[in-house]
């Protein structure tokens, strides 16, 4: 018992896994649900790979029932899931489609009667094409389409959840959808203009949390879920930390991966001076009423960790990236970009708890592969328990020591449609054949079911 006690995580920690709508729902035209940017991306040739689509991607517009029971067998504590506001507002603003919003009144309910608690990301990346054509980010209009998107969501489901999350990722709708192109909207467009939309992005978040606070029925615990580039130091020294640190938060780069370019206007109500500094003949107008809305605030920092990128203090102390520091052949997903660091998590809550003042849920975490149903039936997936293994062990040490953590979310539920790499990679704890959409659970499956149930003292 002694041993359980030292190894568990606190007794109210969340555990969770989550999903998004376009990538596990499919039926993209059905019951009056508008096109998307990423319906009207997936059917242009050779933007996916294969040119595939979510079209049908798991069905779970259809088999939500089954997906509830298996989170229900898993034990899950909550479910991350996005709203598709093309399926609830078809042109994106206007009169609603209520057998959109009858889809989500039943997951929801559903997911209560499971005693799986509810946690409702408002975008996660899927904007109306009918809003895109009037401009997408570019146009202010946008605060107000998404504020009154976000009220007609919290008068409907505001009785019932008490979870929100405003945006997933703003680094990846603005650089990768309209910087880089190779996300929807496909947009390759001058920095001044993603700096512009960025801005307006932010300002919707905060019309939105206004309209969440209003709306909800039930008390409301509000967040942005944010991405970066987790900083590790080299050797847990002073001067590789606090190098470490500053790169973690410095602002300087212009592919908007800067953590701090998102987060400080959320937090402290202003950019970064560094970011001002770098970015001065490409900002927008800024003016303190948009400061004043950016800065609703919000209840904890929401945030999707995967990897780590070693860093340390050079001359006087400044930051230095360190190439190759994990070696060649380090442990690593089937895309590049994630490689295994257990420690990321550890650096991420603790540098950004210091710094925001605020406890800290990780609404994403998982390990990409390229998995499949044995002869005997079972789908064997050790890397992925390994890999999840170790960044719980991280968390569960800067719990320890007292850097305020206060769930986790695994990515994913389901293997789902990911994006521009379409079906080539999974994410889910759960195997799903797209041809017969036959579920099938995963040995980690299990192996999570069983942290869960001892609140990760099987760890």
């Amino acid at each position: 018992m002694k041993t359980a006690l030292k190894t568990a995580f606190p007794e109210n920690f969340v555990w969770g896994a989550a999903t998004s709508a376009y990538q596990i729902e499919g039926a993209w035209d059905a019951d009056g649900k508008g096109p998307s940017i990423w319906d009207a991306f997936t059917h242009e040739p050779g933007r996916i790979f294969e040119d595939q689509n979510a079209d049908v991607a798991c069905d779970h517009y259809h088999r939500w029932r089954e997906d509830v029971a298996l989170m229900r067998e898993l034990g899950l504590g909550a479910y991350r899931f996005s709203l598709s506001w093309s399926r609830i507002l078809p042109s994106g603003a206007g009169v609603a489609n209520e057998k959109g919003m009858a889809f989500y009144d039943a997951l929801i309910d559903a997911l209560l009667e499971a005693g799986v608690t509810p946690w409702v990301t408002l975008y996660h990346w899927d904007l109306p094409l009918a809003l895109q054509r009037k401009g997408g980010f570019l146009n202010r209009d946008i605060v107000e389409w998404f504020g009154d998107y976000a009220a007609l969501v919290a008068g409907r489901f505001g009785d019932r959840v008490g979870h929100w999350m405003t945006f997933n990722e703003p680094p990846v709708i603005i650089g990768f959808g309209h910087q880089r192109g190779q996300n929807a909207p496909g947009l390759r467009l001058a920095f001044a203009d993603c700096l512009l939309g960025a801005h307006h992005l932010l300002l919707a978040h905060g019309r939105g949390v206004q309209a969440l606070r209003a709306g909800a029925r039930i008390p409301a615990r509000i967040s942005i879920a944010h991405t970066s580039r987790e900083r590790i130091p080299m050797e847990e020294t002073l001067e590789h930390v606090e190098a470490a640190r500053r790169d973690y938060f410095s602002c300087r780069q212009r592919n908007f991966w800067d953590l701090a370019w998102w987060a400080d206007p959320v937090v402290f109500g202003r950019y970064p001076e560094e970011g001002l500094k770098a970015f001065a003949a490409d900002l927008p107008p800024i003016t303190d009423a948009d400061m004043a809305l950016i800065s609703q605030p919000v209840d904890f920092l929401a945030y999707n960790c995967y990897s780590g990128w070693p860093v340390r203090a050079g001359a006087g102390g400044a930051p230095e990236d360190v190439p190759g520091a994990w070696g060649p052949g380090n442990p690593r997903g089937t895309r590049p970009w994630l490689s295994i660091v257990p420690e990321a998590p550890y650096w991420a809550a603790r540098f950004q708890t210091e710094r925001y003042k605020l406890p800290l849920v990780f609404t994403e975490n998982g390990f990409n592969n390229i998995d499949f149903v044995h002869h005997d039936g079972g789908v064997h997936d050790p890397q992925r328990m390994d890999c999840a293994s170790g960044y719980l062990r991280s968390i569960r040490r800067a719990i320890n020591e007292g850097h305020p953590v206060q769930g986790y979310f695994h990515w994913s539920l389901l293997d789902n449609f990911e994006w521009s790499d379409g079906f080539s990679e999974r994410f889910g704890l759960v195997h799903v054949d797209y041809r017969t959409q036959k579920r099938t659970p995963k040995d980690s499956f299990a192996w999570y079911a069983g942290v869960i149930r001892t609140n990760g003292a099987s760890l």
